[in-house]
């Protein structure tokens, strides 16, 4: 028997996706980042706002960003890596609210140094979709 032969084949086993859901990212937020299909609420915002910063989605961020407050263009620091996103609370942001709100924990390391972004974001529904306003720093 050869030694090719012998080994036993790996298969890469889906990881889960970096908003903490457990599904791999292709089937979670890839999805919304692919334009597959829109959040439902602002928390499933958040969630994949908090993974197009963790793999640099810079178009679905800006597409997702209410034109009053959005920049021109999202700059990465390259240091920085997510490691990690805590939802705490959420208000309204159902079906008939046109505004919500998401308070959340992203943990981070910046070149190795660990810290987090403790933050209450705003969300409103503008043509039916439902888009990031601003945030206010926690801590």
């Amino acid at each position: 028997m050869s030694r090719r032969s012998s080994r036993t084949a790996r298969t890469a086993r889906p990881t889960c996706c970096p908003c903490g859901h457990p599904e791999p990212y292709e089937k979670c937020c890839g999805v919304l980042h692919r334009g597959e299909a829109a959040a439902a609420t602002p928390e499933q915002l958040m969630r994949s706002r908090y993974s197009a910063f963790a793999v640099r989605d810079e178009a679905y961020l800006l597409r997702t960003w209410h034109p009053a407050t959005r920049p021109p263009r999202v700059e990465f620091d390259l240091a920085m890596r997510w490691t990690g996103l805590e939802i705490e609370d959420t208000t309204e942001g159902t079906a008939f609210h046109t505004t919500g709100t998401v308070t959340f924990r992203a943990s981070y390391t910046d070149s190795g140094r660990k810290d987090a972004l403790h933050e209450r974001s705003r969300f409103e529904r503008t043509d039916g979709a439902w888009v990031y306003v601003d945030g206010t720093f926690i801590d």
